[in-house]
């Protein structure tokens, strides 16, 4: 007689650890992780005080005392280079912040508006679309003066576009599922709809943009600095460290070049660890590994 026992199915395989699947996540994540620890104790772990000047140090090489040099003032640009790590990630983490909770209302008011009133809020997202990031930090720079707390406003008030932008196309997905329209019919009050219903389902899309768009506010800021409308001396900035550097890179290429590769490393690392989120985590983009 033929056995019609079938066999029992394999168990499923567990999924491995985002750490294990994405080894470039990990590694950009460990950076970032460096990075602010960096931030957060750099009193402790500079060598010398980063607006330090000393006349018999200025334009050292690399080497002895100053591991990464110094630039024409004299300061260490080792300990520049720590303290920039803060006001970097104070500048990137703040403005998306600000950037991130203006969007979130601008777009859910854009996403339940109706008539004029969403023409109008559309045409305001658009008008901040229109332009790159970097064009409208300058424009509202020019308007607040320079500082740090400035530059914040700035970088967040040229975000506030795209996630208003992401925020509006998943509430214009979230309004017409059953459970929102039933809950108007029920005459639940818009606000506690809003809360309840419609918060929930764009704050997580929304977290992972953020995570992504730090390393667009960083960048923007050190743009800024770069340029001379951003943060104002001695603060140490790695855009205004480049800057500086640059009138001396034929002879003393490490005043440029040491701030330059501390930023594009940092850049680098975020851009990847915003991207595995966004992969692992985005509901259209997640593969299991």
């Amino acid at each position: 007689m033929t056995d019609t026992t079938s066999a029992p199915l394999p168990a499923p395989r567990a999924r491995r650890s985002i750490f294990l699947r994405r080894p470039f996540f990990t590694l950009a994540l460990l950076v970032a992780a460096g990075y602010l620890a960096c931030a957060l104790f750099a009193p402790w772990i500079a060598p010398f005080d980063p607006v330090q000047q000393s006349i018999e140090a200025m334009m050292a090489p690399p080497g002895g005392a100053h591991l990464l040099g110094t630039d024409s003032y004299g300061q260490d640009i080792l300990s520049r280079i720590i303290f920039g790590a803060r006001y970097a990630l104070l500048i990137g983490l703040c403005s998306v912040g600000i950037g991130a909770a203006g969007g979130l209302v601008l777009g859910i008011a854009a996403g339940l508006a109706t008539g004029w009133l969403e023409w109008v809020l559309m045409r305001i997202i658009d008008a901040i679309l229109t332009l790159p990031s970097l064009i409208l930090a300058v424009a509202f720079i020019a308007i607040l003066g320079q500082g740090v707390d400035k530059v914040i406003i700035a970088v967040a008030l040229s975000m506030v576009g795209p996630f208003a932008w992401i925020v509006r196309a998943d509430v214009l997905q979230v309004k017409v599922q059953l459970f929102v329209e039933a809950a108007a019919l029920m005459s639940i009050p818009r606000l506690q709809i809003i809360r309840r219903h419609i918060l929930p389902n764009v704050i997580f899309p929304l977290l992972v943009q953020m995570t992504i768009r730090v390393s667009e506010a960083i960048l923007v800021s050190a743009s800024l600095s770069f340029l001379g409308i951003g943060v104002t001396p001695p603060t140490p900035d790695w855009g205004l460290m480049i800057s500086e550097g640059r009138g001396f890179v034929s002879f003393a290429p490490w005043m440029s070049g040491m701030p330059g590769l501390a930023l594009a490393l940092l850049l680098i690392a975020l851009s990847i660890v915003g991207d595995g989120l966004r992969e692992e985590f985005d509901p259209k983009l997640r593969k299991d590994a």
